[in-house]
């Protein structure tokens, strides 16, 4: 992906007061979903978690809407449409109320509040709230990412056989991206160290940027799901493209998160399954 300066016209000044605004909206929102969490749930069925994802989700976004918009008024707000394709010009809140719904609905750690501000195509501010464990994650279009203020970095790796390779399922009721994935896990096991499935996409890429995780690919993603992870991974000295190598945009029909060294391994044992 490809970076272009901070326009003159958002200063630094302006950008630190939107993110801290961006990040006391994650904050409440995620304060409030973790009233409604408990390790014991255990949903029966689809219809439990069904019902107890949208009322999380609405709680969320009774908070998360109307304070970004008065943060931007003029910023559209990312609908379903524009999920997997290209973003109009000008600047769209990106928000997964409860990125992880499903984990919260399960009593399982792993969800969080995400925001991010694209900009003509390109993500340049970043909020994640992870209540659990009070970790917040941030990130401004050259200004870095941190995690609760220690700025992050991605792994130094230089030998594909010594890395942490993650994918995940963007969507249910895709026969043919199954197959794909099952393949490229198999290839990727001839490759790295450790391969992984995980959802959702946001928690894998978080721990790209922080070195943790070294790569990271997934077909069909939406949007919502990574983006702010995008701007996390670059900010923190990462690579990310296509599959193929490409440069990436919203609607990209693939993605891929590495660490700058393991990038073209990564491009070489994916690109030929696409």
């Amino acid at each position: 992906m490809s970076l272009t300066p901070v326009s003159d016209a958002q200063s630094p000044a302006a950008e630190s007061a939107l993110l801290s605004g961006v990040v006391e909206a994650a904050e409440q929102a995620g304060g409030a979903l973790l009233k409604r969490y408990s390790t014991a749930a255990r949903p029966t069925g689809r219809e439990d978690m069904f019902r107890a994802g949208s009322t999380d989700s609405e709680v969320s976004l009774d908070i998360l809407r109307p304070a970004l918009t008065a943060l931007r008024p003029d910023a559209g707000w990312l609908t379903e449409e524009y999920e997997t394709a290209e973003l109009p010009a000008g600047e769209w809140w990106v928000v997964d109320e409860v990125e992880g719904n499903v984990n919260h609905a399960h009593g399982l750690p792993e969800w969080a509040v995400t925001v991010a501000l694209v900009r003509d195509g390109e993500p340049v501010l970043a909020v994640v709230r992870q209540p659990v464990g009070d970790l917040t994650y941030t990130a401004t279009r050259g200004g870095g990412a941190q995690l609760n203020g220690a700025p992050l970095r991605v792994s130094a790796k230089t030998d594909m056989g010594a890395a942490i390779a993650v994918t995940g399922q963007a969507e249910a009721g895709q026969d043919d991206t199954y197959e794909r994935i099952g393949r490229s896990i198999t290839a990727m096991l001839h490759q790295a160290l450790l391969v992984r499935a995980s959802v959702p996409s946001t928690f894998p890429m978080l721990l790209v940027a922080s070195g943790h995780n070294d790569v990271f690919w997934q077909y069909h993603p939406t949007l919502p799901g990574v983006a702010a992870g995008v701007l996390m991974i670059t900010e923190a000295g990462g690579t990310v493209t296509r599959i193929d190598g490409s440069a990436w945009g919203p609607g990209a029909d693939s993605i891929l998160a590495a660490a700058p060294a393991l990038h073209s391994p990564a491009v070489a044992a994916l690109a030929p399954l696409s």
